[in-house]
């Protein structure tokens, strides 16, 4: 986003608690990244770094075989692959690349308070590595501050996702047993008792591997080591300990809670929140790092607007609210049943009756802001179809219950 509106002119200036490169998780990108790649001209230089990704894999343990979706075969045939990166590279690319287009970036400082109660002069303060403070004027401030969520927690917008309850633990290993060939670079979504794992190869040849789990698996834990829970929930899955047999952790495990959450409000009339900053969700779909480069796009547009052309920025605010949470929403209906069993059918099942499956995978590469109505008329049905498996799940389970409960004489 600094670097979309320093190229417009504006003095746009980049305050960056950490220095780059930084450890960062979050490394599987989607097919619809790369057009915003090209756009900001910095898809040539990921391609020396980062593996291709040419499709999901799931595996059930519950219908004991896996599935593999190919980005190929999505009702958009024009982005076929993504990249697998790590993500100290990425973010390291993405701010050189600002610095190259014209903002000013200033690393090792942190922002410790904004006031917006001028709206046409916030003052932002932050303090740098030596402990000095400094005072900024601004017309406008992005909070891009991702999951640290800096402007929702200073004005209490904060909210937790009462329905996505999960934590993460994760760690890199070297010597993990890949899949073959072309997919190679696939990342992998693998069920187990306690939720999922993610598999997701990089190409200097370790691989990113993490549990995300309903948060009371977590304060049930009977070690305070991170690295060794992480290895008893792997020692739970046989897909991902098989995977593992031979490879090593190469650094401790890192957990993460409080994984869903979202802003009650992403905008006022001389700031707007972008990323994570805004709401953060399950990331079952890879959909985090696409959600927050496409909300920088439209949220560079709205700042523009709102700065040149002022009598319309109550309008340009309100469409960058409506999109970002349309963006949110189109991934989460899918999340909160990813774990159901009538899910986990349709998904390891898949039939492209009225070319359903290739619109949800469309959904699955980031292709989340078509407005054919023929699309979104696929969407519902693959929805109805859900209800419906669900229903028959239910019906099924009632009549286990009624049948169990029948005495023996009387069901002879």
């Amino acid at each position: 986003m600094a670097a979309l509106l320093a190229e417009r002119g504006y003095r746009t200036v980049l305050i960056e608690k950490d220095r780059h490169p930084r450890f960062h998780i979050g490394e599987s990108l989607l097919p619809l990244n790369l057009p915003l790649l090209d756009q900001l001209g910095v898809r040539g230089e990921l391609e020396y770094g980062a593996i291709r990704k040419y499709g999901v894999q799931f595996v059930s343990p519950y219908h004991g075989k896996s599935i593999t979706y190919d980005f190929s075969h999505a009702f958009d045939k024009r982005f076929p692959y993504a990249f697998q990166v790590r993500r100290s590279v990425f973010d390291h690319i993405l701010l050189q690349n600002a610095k190259a287009r014209g903002a000013e970036v200033i690393e090792g400082t942190r922002a410790t308070a904004v006031d917006l109660s001028d709206d046409r002069n916030a003052r932002v303060t932050t303090r740098d590595e030596s402990g000095t403070e400094h005072d900024w004027s601004a017309r406008f401030v992005v909070d891009a501050s991702g999951r640290d969520t800096f402007l929702a927690g200073q004005l209490s917008r904060k909210e937790r996702n009462p329905k996505n309850n999960t934590a993460a633990v994760f760690g890199h290993f070297s010597g993990a047993r890949r899949l073959p060939g072309k997919a190679e670079g696939n990342i992998s979504i693998v069920w187990f008792d306690h939720g999922w794992f993610w598999f997701i190869p990089l190409s200097d040849g370790t691989t990113s591997v993490g549990a995300v789990c309903p948060s009371q698996v977590f304060k049930t834990r009977n070690t305070t080591d991170l690295s060794a829970f992480l290895m008893s929930l792997v020692a739970e899955a046989p897909e991902i300990a098989d995977r593992l047999k031979d490879a090593t952790l190469v650094s401790p495990a890192i957990a993460t809670g409080n994984y869903s959450y979202s802003s009650t409000q992403l905008t006022g009339p001389n700031h707007l929140l972008v990323g994570d900053a805004c709401a953060f969700i399950d990331p079952v779909f890879s959909a985090g790092v696409y959600l927050a480069m496409s909300s920088a796009f439209f949220g560079a547009d709205t700042v523009d607007t709102c700065l040149r052309q002022p009598e319309r920025a109550t309008r340009a605010l309100q469409s960058y609210d409506r999109r970002t949470r349309k963006a949110l929403g189109a991934f989460t209906w899918f999340i909160y049943r990813i774990s159901e069993p009538a899910m986990r059918n349709l998904f390891m099942s898949p039939r492209n009756w009225f070319r359903i499956e290739e619109t949800v995978l469309s959904l699955l590469a980031g292709d989340i802001f078509s407005s054919q109505p023929l699309r979104k008329t696929r969407m519902m049905l693959f929805r109805l179809i859900y209800y419906v498996t669900k229903l028959s799940h239910l019906r099924h389970r009632l009549r286990s219950r009624q049948e169990a409960s029948v005495p023996l004489d009387a069901a002879i």
